[in-house]
């Protein structure tokens, strides 16, 4: 009888013993997969890029304050596929010369990047930012003083725009831009048509 307990507690001592070892060894193997698993879930959503439907936690007016910053931005580096990022495609360009309307970003891409090709060092600061909003529509107005080295020159000009923006898709952008000189205040130097940088500060 005792022969016989004993046998049973060793069989039972066995069977725990091999579930034990089963265990440890799903762990043990489960352990680098669910690593593996984890470091790729994490890889997959560092690489994912930002979901832009995310309702921006900025208003409208600090929106198209930043939007205002980076077509200006843009415009002294030269960045043409950002700088189009800023602006629909339909947009009005009124420059501060004597000359017809822009319309069409293919058109002032063009124009911006013939006359982009002879400045070097441009900066241009923008102060006195006014932003208007009604619905869908904004319109802002600033000034900007411009300078930069046009064919190897120095040219300087100061003046102020007007953008008319419009809500697309839950993004602002530019459609209408009106900018203008100020007379007197040292229009651009030196002033070769050719050249001229009456046009960037039509930005």
């Amino acid at each position: 009888m005792k022969q016989e307990m004993r046998a049973k507690i060793a069989r039972a001592c066995r069977i725990l013993f091999g579930a034990l070892l089963c265990a440890v060894m799903l762990l043990v193997c489960a352990g680098p997969a669910t690593a593996q698993q984890k470091d790729k879930k994490n890889k997959n959503k560092k690489d994912a890029p930002a979901d832009t439907n995310v309702p921006s936690m900025m208003s409208d007016e600090q929106q198209i304050d930043v939007l205002i910053s980076t077509m200006l931005g843009a415009w002294q580096v030269g960045d043409l596929d950002r700088l189009h990022q800023t602006y629909e495609d339909n947009v009005v360009l009124v420059s501060g010369n004597w000359a017809p309307p822009i319309i069409g970003w293919t058109n002032f891409a063009a124009m911006y990047q013939q006359q982009r090709a002879h400045m070097q060092q441009v900066r241009m600061d923008r102060s006195n930012t006014y932003i208007k909003l009604d619905g869908n529509f904004g319109w802002a107005c600033y000034q900007w003083d411009f300078s930069a080295t046009v064919d190897g020159q120095p040219s300087a000009a100061q003046g102020q725009t007007t953008l008319i923006l419009q809500k697309q898709n839950g993004k602002w952008v530019i459609a209408h831009n009106h900018t203008s000189l100020v007379q007197g205040s040292g229009a651009l130097t030196p002033a070769k048509p050719a050249t001229s940088v009456a046009q960037p500060p039509q930005h």
